[in-house]
């Protein structure tokens, strides 16, 4: 008894003709009857009952189509498994983030390549505002944001919790204080990022309410050039809390608590609502919640959409 012969036989069962069968099989009449004859002789009992018009199942046919369904559907799964197995192996995936974001997503990559080190993976480099646009139009299949975007094709999960904080080298005045007033701030260089964001923004707008201004004498390219420009003894920096993790760690910059001044940022994992994901997305989102739960404190995985 081979699976082809099952599959004939359960084509017969379902269609409940021989005839139908065979146009679903592309295959002649006489050959599904043959093989339903030779599966027979192999079993010593009739599966249908030739009586009837209709290819009805007799007792023994009724028994074999419960099994010779499980059998199929246990080929099928076995085909579906390996192939996903394959798939892991030879996958590949392409994650959008830019300078901030990406720092998310190491010690989730840390994880994903101790699980499917064959799986290629490129972290492409995108201006924020870009990402969405760049998941949309299959240039990456995930991308990581620090705002919720807009766009209603895209699905999205809060994955991390980040604050902008300012930063002082230690040598800094306000250093040994508790917290600043942005009133305080009024004379501090700030450093900034080259590039705008709407988090800049609420800084900004944040300043004038106050009735302060704000002095940002030098912009440069880079979160690394940022920080370790203020490092330096150099001015002063909002910054991403998860980009200074270890300069605070190690004493080399210290944080500031502002008092009127409390940004929170939500990191989300994104990806197009019509698509169908890779074996290697869905692999890298099960291990992003994985890390969620191993690392918890600021460690999300929250689907919004």
């Amino acid at each position: 008894m081979e699976l082809s012969q099952l599959e004939v036989f359960l084509a017969v069962a379902r269609e409940g003709r021989f005839s139908r069968a065979a146009e679903k099989l592309y295959r002649t009449q006489s050959a599904v009857s043959q093989t339903i004859r030779k599966l027979e002789q192999e079993l010593g009992e009739p599966l249908f009952d030739r009586s009837s018009r209709d290819a009805r199942l007799t007792d023994a046919g009724q028994v074999l189509f419960e099994y010779a369904e499980k059998l199929v559907n246990l080929r099928n799964d076995a085909r579906a498994s390996l192939s996903e197995l394959e798939e892991l192996h030879r996958g590949k995936l392409v994650i959008a983030a830019n300078e901030f974001t990406v720092l998310y997503l190491l010690p989730v990559l840390e994880e994903f390549r101790g699980r499917h080190p064959m799986i290629k993976i490129t972290v492409q480099r995108a201006l924020g505002s870009h990402i969405p646009d760049d998941v949309l139009r299959h240039n990456a299949e995930l991308g990581v944001l620090s705002y919720e975007p807009r766009e209603p094709n895209l699905h999205s999960v809060i994955v991390y919790l980040d604050e902008l904080v300012l930063v002082v080298p230690p040598q800094h005045p306000l250093a040994s204080g508790p917290q600043v007033s942005i009133r305080q701030l009024g004379t501090e260089s700030f450093v900034a990022h080259i590039v705008s964001s709407p988090y800049r923004e609420k800084v900004l707008q944040a300043f004038k309410r106050h009735k302060t201004p704000l002095h940002m004498g030098l912009e440069l390219p880079t979160l690394q050039a940022i920080k370790q420009f203020v490092a330096m003894g150099n001015g002063v920096a909002f910054m991403p809390e998860i980009s200074v993790e270890t300069e605070l760690a190690r004493g080399d910059l210290v944080r500031i608590p502002v008092q009127e001044l409390h940004l929170d940022r939500k990191l989300r994992l994104i990806y197009r609502k019509e698509a169908s994901l890779s074996h290697a997305a869905r692999a890298f989102l099960k291990v992003a919640e994985a890390v969620a739960e191993q690392r918890k404190g600021r460690y999300r995985f929250q689907r919004e959409s």
